[in-house]
C-alpha cells in the first residue's frame, strides 16, 4: 500500500506545482517517508472508520437483513 501512496502524492504534488499552489520547495514533504506512513495509516483509520459507521447505520435502518 505503501509504493501506491507515495506515488499517488507525487502526482499530487506535481499537479500542485504545475497549479502554482505550492512552490518547488514545499514539494519535498511528499517524499518523506514518515510523512507517507503518517498519511497512510490515516487513511487505513478512515477507511475502518467509514466501514463501521456504514455497517451501523445499516443495521439502524435494517438493510443488513
Amino acid at each position: 500500500m505503501g509504493p501506491f501512496i507515495r506515488i499517488a502524492l507525487r502526482y499530487l504534488s506535481g499537479l500542485l506545482i504545475a497549479k502554482g499552489m505550492i512552490g518547488d520547495g514545499q514539494a519535498e514533504i511528499f517524499t518523506d517517508p514518515d510523512l507517507v506512513s503518517v498519511i497512510e495509516t490515516g487513511l487505513g483509520f478512515a477507511m475502518a472508520a467509514t466501514t463501521e459507521f456504514w455497517y451501523a447505520l445499516s443495521r439502524k435502518f435494517g438493510w443488513s437483513k
